[in-house]
């Protein structure tokens, strides 16, 4: 749970940059890849990535500029790139302006339960997390390079002149 507005805001910059990172990394062939018949498409879960955050956003008294969360999946990768930049940055935005590090204990009804701000948007940064690394699986059966986010990925490692760690 985040208690300080300065500490979210540095933290959503670093992990925004790397979901914006797959993001550019889609191209319009890989967005109907998937890895069963019954499991989302790379549109569908990048999409979902972005949509999550006007979402729950929605849910406190945040007001984001760009997609909602009842706005179709669009048809190019550059479509779902430019939506998750519109939002990523009107979250920042928004936090910067509106709230102050006591607005972060302040509870907002999620789902049924009572969260705290701080909690919310730590959430948010997890529940991304979380849909990226299913996002690099599908993008691989896709056959796109997967950016490197806390360190090189596994394409990366020849770019540092290094050879990518045994498997």
């Amino acid at each position: 749970m985040f208690s300080r507005v300065d500490d979210f805001l540095a933290t959503w910059k670093q992990h925004s940059n790397g979901t914006q990172r797959y993001l550019d990394a889609l191209t319009d062939d890989s967005l109907h890849q998937k890895s069963a018949a019954e499991e989302r498409t790379v549109a569908r879960a990048a999409w979902h990535i972005v949509t999550s955050l006007s979402e729950m956003a929605g849910r406190t008294s945040l007001k984001l500029s760009g997609p909602s969360e009842n706005s179709p999946i669009p048809k190019t990768a550059k479509e779902i790139a430019d939506g998750y930049r519109s939002l990523s940055d009107s979250l920042a935005e928004e936090v910067r302006k509106n709230w102050k590090d006591a607005t972060l204990q302040v509870e907002d009804d999620m789902y049924g339960s009572n969260w705290k701000r701080g909690l919310t948007l730590r959430i948010i940064i997890d529940h991304e997390i979380h849909h990226r690394g299913q996002l690099s699986v599908l993008m691989r059966q896709a056959g796109l390079k997967i950016p490197g986010i806390f360190g090189p990925s596994l394409e990366e490692w020849s770019q540092h002149g290094l050879k990518p760690p045994e498997v």
